[in-house]
């Protein structure tokens, strides 16, 4: 039962064959320690009898911590990101860093001077006077250049006509009677040109008169907005100093100060809301030692992004990065397994080689590129190999979990001549998976567009407003115990496309094997290139390469 003093909770039952873990949780990248993943099972059991957090409804962020108190009893934490609709809920959630609002008393009249100021900004960009002065100003516009135009085929038919004149009357007429006749059309062209000259000058006060009407209101709109900026910025860093965040060293840093060093200096919206910081910000306030530490994803998955119920799910990038960077000073925390060079001890073998390019078969866990950490890679290994080698060498990449065929161009034209068959997608690429659960057709096609998700790098999400196209079809081998064995052909190459494709509710909705961004962990990723066809880019014979997975 909680504490009724505070919101830590003892474990419901004997924990006393659980060795406390002697570093905390890299939030990042990591497993859920045994008594994390039993902290969240009591905490899921109170999530089940609550009717607005059943599976079928929209789904949120959970967070439990371990943590000891003085008296050396291990219990945990329990918190959501962001909101909850019914906070009276029967569960002991640790409360927000920051409870202060935008109606608080503090800030209600700055909050109502914005307030005003938006009321004001609608009126002017929504009244009837704004809508009749745009309509005249483009009627107007519209109308000026068809009369333009007419006056200037006028002008035009004209010279002609008094050209024509000319030249029939030189033959004809005595040369006092000609230059005569010459005057008179003089005199209209410059008849013409007046009218042509009245034409503009009334259109052109029309029209700057219509501007300056217009210039009144868009330009006082315009001051409103900036006024609006200044004020939200000033009260957006008032609030920013209400998130106070403390570490293992008893150091504060509100919001503000986190992101100031980071290139977009403000925080993202939520930021400090997430479940992690609120935890750690109670365990510290509180003097609890923090143990170890899990996030889960309860209820259906947000459109977008992939999140699988029960599931759980590293600390996000964008918001939850920097802020944790900071509070996890001061306590012993695992090492960052994404330091650590997956591809130590492993070998690159090469399938086919000739003087232009070569084919290997890349083992998963193994950079096809230098990483920010790590510098192994299919890339670093043949430039080693073939320090002869010129050019960029990858022709295409491989995400480092996958494994299997991989081209390298030895030269600068064998790579332009590849990349030009990628570009005009004649290279032929064929996948063989293994996905969680049974596949109920036998074949299909994936049309899902995909954009990197910015709050949570490297994982990609669906969006159908900035996503790039991307399509995948599929074919069933085998189902088995649960699982489906699958080939797949990718028709576009976007990153980690075959991946949110399996995952994604609306492509097969089955995470592959041992996928850790889009599914649960496993051996491996069980995702392999078995098949690679293409032209050779200088002999132009056809290749076709073919090695089976090792799964």
């Amino acid at each position: 039962m909680p504490n009724s003093a505070t919101c830590f909770t003892l474990f419901a039952q004997n924990i006393d064959q659980f060795l406390l873990p002697e570093k905390f949780t890299f939030p990042f990248y990591y497993e859920p320690q045994p008594l994390a993943i039993k902290a969240a099972k009591q905490l899921q059991q109170q999530l089940e009898m609550l009717p607005q957090l059943h599976e079928e409804n929209a789904g949120k962020m959970f967070g439990v911590l371990v943590v000891q108190n003085d008296a050396q009893q291990v219990g945990f934490l329990a918190a959501y990101s962001g909101q909850l609709e019914s906070e009276k809920a029967g569960i002991n959630f640790v409360p927000a860093v920051s409870s202060i609002q935008l109606q608080d008393d503090i800030y209600s009249e700055q909050s109502k001077i914005i307030n005003d100021i938006n009321a004001q900004i609608d009126q002017l960009e929504n009244s009837k006077q704004l809508a009749v002065t745009k309509t005249q100003l483009n009627e107007a516009t519209i109308t000026y250049q068809e009369q333009l135009l007419a006056q200037q085929a006028v002008m035009q038919l004209g010279r002609l006509q008094r050209k024509k004149q000319r030249n029939e009357a030189s033959a004809e007429l005595s040369e006092s009677d000609f230059e005569l006749l010459k005057t008179k059309l003089a005199s209209l062209s410059i008849i013409e040109k007046k009218q042509l000259q009245a034409l503009k000058l009334y259109w052109q006060n029309k029209i700057d008169l219509l501007k300056h009407t217009l210039a009144k209101t868009t330009d006082e709109i315009s001051h409103l907005k900036k006024r609006r900026k200044t004020l939200s910025k000033s009260l957006q860093k008032k609030l920013f100093a209400q998130y106070q965040f403390l570490n293992a060293n008893a150091e504060v840093k509100d919001l503000n100060g986190i992101f100031a060093e980071l290139p977009a200096h403000t925080p993202p919206a939520g930021s400090g809301d997430c479940a992690a910081p609120k935890l750690l910000q109670y365990a510290y306030k509180h003097n609890l030692k923090p143990i170890a530490m899990a996030e889960f994803w309860w209820g259906a998955a947000p459109k977008s992004a992939i999140r699988q119920h029960k599931n759980y799910y590293p600390s996000c990038y964008s918001k939850c990065q920097p802020i944790l960077s900071h509070m996890l000073k001061g306590l012993n925390v695992e090492d960052n397994p994404l330091l650590v060079n997956p591809a130590q001890g492993k070998h690159l073998e090469i399938i086919y080689k000739d003087d232009d390019l070569l084919v290997v078969n890349k083992p998963a866990e193994f950079l096809s590129v230098p990483g920010v950490n790590i510098e192994d890679s299919v890339y670093m290994r043949i430039k080693t190999q073939f320090p002869e080698a010129s050019g960029p060498l990858i022709v295409h990449r491989l995400d480092m979990s996958t494994s299997g065929l991989l081209m390298i161009a030895l030269n600068k034209r064998a790579h332009k001549a590849l990349q030009k068959q990628f570009i005009e997608r004649v290279i032929e690429k064929r996948y063989v998976a293994l996905v969680a659960g049974n596949v109920i057709e036998n074949s299909g096609t994936v049309d899902l567009p995909l954009v990197l998700d910015f709050d949570d790098k490297p994982r990609q999400m669906v969006c159908y407003k900035n996503g790039k196209p991307s399509l995948t079809t599929w074919h069933v081998l085998e189902r088995k115990n649960n699982t489906t064995r699958l080939q797949l052909y990718p028709k576009t190459g976007r990153t980690h496309q075959l991946r949110v494709h399996c995952a994604h509710s609306l492509g097969l909705n089955m995470p592959i094997v041992g996928d850790t961004h889009y599914g649960k962990k496993a051996d491996r990723l069980h995702l392999h290139a078995e098949y690679l066809a293409f032209t050779h880019p200088i002999t132009q014979k056809r290749l076709e390469f073919e090695v089976a997975a090792d799964f």
